[in-house]
C-alpha cells in the first residue's frame, strides 16, 4: 500500500524567512478577493467615492504650494512649476504611506478571520500593497494631466523634461511597496503586544513625510546644513532616508530635477529588501502566537 502523499502540510514550524510562493499562488483567488474588498469598501458609503483619490493629492499639493513655496519661499527648481514639483513628491510619497498604514494593523484588523480559517497570513498585507496600486495609478494620472497642461499649454515648465531613468519607474514602485510592506509587517507584529503603537503610526508617518523631501528639494537641506541652520545629524537622517532618494528619483525621472545617482539607487534597493526580509521574519514569528495576545 502506497503512502498517501499530501498536497501540503499546515504547521506552525516555519523558517525565519518563509515566503512560500507556491502556496500564495494556490490562494491567488483569495488575494484577488481581498484586493477587491480593499478597493470597494473604502469609499462604498461616501458621496464622492473614488473622486477622493483625485482630491487628496491635488488639494495637498495646492496647500504645500501656498504654504511652503509662496509663504516660506522654498525654491523648487528652475523652469518647474511649484504645483508640479509638489504633486510629484506627494504622488510618490502616497503609495508608500498608504501601504505602510494599510499593513500596520494587519493582525488587529483581521483577528476574527485569522482565528477561524487557515490561509497564508502574508496574503493579507500583500493585498493592501496590490490594492493601493490602483490608487497610485489614479494619482499618477492626475500628475500626468497637470504635467501635460504645464508643458504643452503654458510657458512655466520649459525645463520639465523626462529623463532616460524613467525606465526605472517599475523598480521605484517595487521599492516603495517593499518598504511599506516591510515596515508595516514589523509595526503590525509589535502592535499585538504594544497597542500604543497604533496611535503613533499616523503621527509618525506624518513626521516621516517632512523628513523625506516631499515638499522641498534635498539641495536645500544640504545648504541649510552648511550654513549651520540645521543640525548635521538631521541633515544626514534626511539624506539617508530611503524615501528621500525615491522621491528625488521620481522628480528626476519625470521633471529632470532632483538628486540621483546609481550608488543611491543601489543603497535604497539593499535597504528596501533588508527591511522587507526583517518584516517577514518578525511577521512569521508573530503569526504563530498572535491570537493569544490580541
Amino acid at each position: 500500500m502506497k503512502e498517501e502523499q499530501w498536497l501540503y502540510t499546515i504547521s506552525s514550524k516555519k523558517r525565519l524567512i518563509d515566503l512560500n510562493f507556491n502556496e500564495i499562488w494556490r490562494y491567488r483567488d483569495l488575494l484577488v478577493l481581498f484586493v477587491k474588498r480593499d478597493v470597494i469598501t473604502v469609499y462604498k458609503q461616501t458621496i464622492l467615492g473614488p473622486l477622493w483619490y483625485f482630491i487628496q493629492p491635488l488639494f495637498t499639493s495646492l496647500i504645500f504650494t501656498l504654504v511652503f513655496n509662496n509663504l516660506a519661499n522654498i525654491p523648487t527648481g528652475d523652469g518647474v512649476p511649484d504645483l508640479l514639483f509638489n504633486l510629484a513628491g506627494i504622488t510618490s510619497w502616497n503609495y508608500f504611506s498608504e501601504c505602510l498604514k494599510g499593513t500596520s494593523d494587519t493582525f488587529k484588523k483581521n483577528q476574527n478571520i485569522f482565528g477561524k480559517v487557515y490561509f497564508p497570513r502574508v496574503i493579507m498585507p500583500m493585498s493592501v500593497v496590490v490594492s493601493n496600486l490602483l490608487k497610485f495609478g489614479i494619482q499618477l494620472l492626475v500628475f500626468i494631466t497637470f504635467y501635460v497642461y504645464f508643458v504643452f499649454f503654458t510657458d512655466h515648465a520649459e525645463n520639465a523634461i523626462p529623463q532616460f531613468e524613467l525606465l526605472l519607474f517599475p523598480l521605484i514602485i517595487l521599492l516603495m511597496g517593499l518598504l511599506g510592506l516591510g515596515f508595516g509587517m514589523i509595526i503590525s507584529s509589535m502592535t499585538t503586544k504594544y497597542r500604543d503603537l497604533t496611535f503613533l503610526v499616523g503621527f509618525g508617518i506624518q513626521l516621516l513625510m517632512y523628513a523625506s523631501a516631499v515638499m522641498y528639494p534635498l539641495d536645500l537641506i544640504r545648504r541649510k546644513v552648511e550654513e549651520g541652520k540645521i543640525p548635521v545629524i538631521a541633515g544626514q537622517f534626511i539624506e539617508y532616508n530611503p524615501m528621500t532618494t525615491i522621491v528625488e528619483l521620481f522628480r528626476y525621472m519625470t521633471l529632470g530635477i532632483g538628486d540621483y545617482s546609481l550608488a543611491k539607487l543601489i543603497y535604497v534597493s539593499v535597504v528596501s529588501v533588508a527591511i522587507f526580509l526583517a518584516g517577514l521574519i518578525v511577521f512569521n514569528k508573530t503569526e504563530k502566537s498572535f491570537i493569544d495576545n490580541v
